[in-house]
């Protein structure tokens, strides 16, 4: 169940509506994060910032433009993104790891229970990086974490048409990319003739 759009903008002033929409929506984030980061304690932290920012973006929060759970995705989305770039740009592992809050036993469990049972997802999400981000944002928010096309447009703030055009080239191209691999593959593995054969045929 969807939070009532009412709801959204009344997190970032009301603690009783920031539980009510924290429970209802911190195993999809979770699982969303745990699609594409693959360590405990990044997943815990990265959806604690996720619902911060949600916090800080509430009262800009326009329900005409989508549900509050595509919204809430959108903000995760470019949450995870934010920590692939500090990632790429070699951010301080030490400082990272002093950094963490405090996880019990049972909250590493849970956490690494989720990290399983999306370890496939992970997979897919790393082929998705022959795409250009333009239209790999699509096919992920679709494909991936299961949101309809309208949904994934309001998550990314386009149009459904644009999103539909996206989403057609993207699985297109990717359909593409898996069969140049397949046909690679098949070359490689392809058993060579033996020389005894070549000269006997010559």
């Amino acid at each position: 169940m969807d939070t009532d759009p009412a709801d959204v903008t009344a997190i970032g002033r009301d603690p009783a509506a920031l539980e009510v929409f924290y429970r209802r929506h911190v195993a999809d984030v979770t699982r969303f994060v745990a699609r594409r980061i693959s360590d405990p304690h990044t997943v815990d932290d990265l959806t604690t910032e996720v619902f911060l920012a949600a916090i800080d973006a509430a009262g800009r929060y326009q329900a005409g433009r989508g549900s509050p759970r595509p919204w809430l995705l959108g903000i995760a989305r470019n949450v995870v993104a934010a920590e692939w770039r500090r990632h790429a740009g070699e951010r301080d592992k030490a400082r990272r790891a002093g950094g963490h809050r405090h996880l019990d036993g049972d909250d590493i469990v849970r956490l690494e229970e989720q990290i399983d049972a999306q370890r496939a997802a992970r997979g897919l999400h790393a082929k998705l990086s022959v795409l250009p981000e333009r239209l790999r944002s699509v096919i992920e928010l679709v494909d991936l974490d299961g949101l309809s096309l309208a949904e994934a447009a309001a998550a990314l703030g386009i149009r459904d048409g644009t999103a539909r055009v996206r989403l057609h080239r993207a699985r297109r191209r990717l359909k593409a990319a898996f069969s140049a691999d397949d046909a690679a593959s098949a070359r490689s593995t392809a058993t060579p003739p033996s020389p005894l054969a070549k000269g006997a045929s010559s």
